[in-house]
């Protein structure tokens, strides 16, 4: 296997760790998007309001935003992998939680946001040290080969998980796709646990964690290249990202679908971002990045606005499916070069920043799309969001010519 991986310019795959958790990832994922699909169909189901649903997925990234500066420091200065197991354990419990809860009908929309608070606390500590923990399992050489195949097997369950949940909420009901999700963790705890890894060496604590946030604002700071992408991170996530949230109200409302259609919508997204994903990854050690990461921030931001306009259900999935593969090439080459352009000891704290922006933003842009969709509706608030982000990602390639630059 690991010739053929090298010859096919999967390197990644080449180092055992990266296969255990590649392939735990890829069970647990397909259970996390069939749980994102059915939480947004009963929220929708419960309420009947488009802002609760936005409002379900702001909570669900609140604790990612008031938390992973921090985590991103305790992500410096603690083991990674013990630090990712108790996290998808964690993650495992409220899955059964909600899966406990519609099963025995009592579930309320208060439940629904009380355990999407607890999800985003979770998360918190758990992307950026996830983020981080790659480069331990494949050497900095095949990092960015790493990070797109690990945004491929996100995306393939984009398309696996949705169509699955679809198909199950009518005979089985949401708490089905809760309780799978449940037991796919299972997967990538193991994988976890069977890792080779050195015994860790726990590094003497610089200071206090208020100083280790004050250094890295100090670097991001000093670095044009770092700051833009992370402020390009931000607007998409505020403004971009906020079309997957209201889903649910497109299917339905919009292109008068149904739960079946609502997982097809999701899939065609993940299709897209699959084969751009896995382009990413073959060619990782020839394409410019920093040209395409801004061609496809744009790219992606117009999609979503021809999306937004959309009234077909077949062009919205081609607009959805390209919208996808534009999304992945953006978010895998700016993971890919902020991690290569920040020495290893700032990592963690680095990728905390960069998922308080990239996950943290989320409730802000949740919200805002859940509320502009109350008043305006949903394809206007899309629509106005694609245009956003289109331009702020073409304006920050003119004005930072170094960004363009990095290859």
């Amino acid at each position: 296997m690991t010739e053929a991986a090298r010859r096919y310019g999967l390197g990644a795959l080449t180092h055992r760790n990266f296969r255990l958790f590649f392939f735990g990832q890829t069970v647990s994922l397909t259970g996390t998007w069939m749980q994102s699909v059915a939480l947004g169909w009963l929220v929708l189901t419960l309420t009947n309001s488009p802002f609760y649903v936005g409002l379900v997925a702001a909570l669900g990234s609140l604790g990612v935003l008031l938390f992973t500066l921090y985590a991103g420091v305790v992500a410096d200065r603690t083991d990674k992998r013990r630090t990712v197991v108790v996290t998808q354990a964690l993650l495992m419990l409220q899955a059964f939680a909600l899966a406990a809860l519609v099963w025995t009908g009592i579930v309320t929309v208060d439940h629904v946001m009380l355990l999407a608070v607890l999800l985003g606390v979770v998360n918190a500590f758990d992307i950026p040290t996830r983020q981080a923990f790659i480069v331990e399992m494949v050497g900095k050489d095949d990092l960015m080969n790493a990070i797109a195949l690990n945004t491929s097997v996100f995306n393939a369950t984009r398309v696996f998980g949705p169509v699955v949940a679809g198909l199950l909420i009518g005979p089985l009901g949401v708490g089905a796709c809760f309780f799978f999700n449940g037991v796919s963790y299972l997967a990538v705890i193991a994988g976890l646990l069977a890792m080779r890894l050195p015994p860790y060496v726990p590094r003497p604590a610089a200071g206090s964690a208020w100083q280790g946030f004050r250094e890295i604002v100090a670097y991001i700071r000093s670095d044009v290249r770092v700051s833009t992408l992370i402020v390009i991170t931000a607007l998409l996530s505020i403004f971009g990202f906020p079309f997957l949230t209201l889903m649910p109200v497109f299917a339905r409302d919009i292109l008068h679908s149904d739960a079946r259609g609502y997982g097809v919508l999701m899939g065609a997204v993940g299709v897209g971002a699959m084969l751009g994903a896995l382009g990413v990854a073959v060619y990782s050690r020839r394409i410019p990045k920093g040209r395409l990461m801004v061609l496809g921030g744009t790219a992606f931001g117009t999609l979503v606005m021809l999306f937004g306009v959309s009234r077909s259900f077949a062009l919205s999935l081609a607009l959805l499916a390209l919208a996808g593969c534009a999304m992945i090439v953006n978010n895998a080459l700016t993971n890919t070069m902020i991690q290569t352009l920040v020495p290893d000891t700032l990592r963690g704290r680095v990728m905390g920043f960069y998922s308080f922006m990239f996950v943290g933003m989320s409730p802000v842009g949740a919200f805002q799309a859940g509320a502009f969709a109350e008043r305006i509706g949903a394809s206007w608030a899309v629509a106005a969001g694609g245009v956003v982000s289109a331009l702020a990602v073409a304006l920050a390639g003119w004005r930072v010519p170094e960004l363009r630059r990095t290859s």
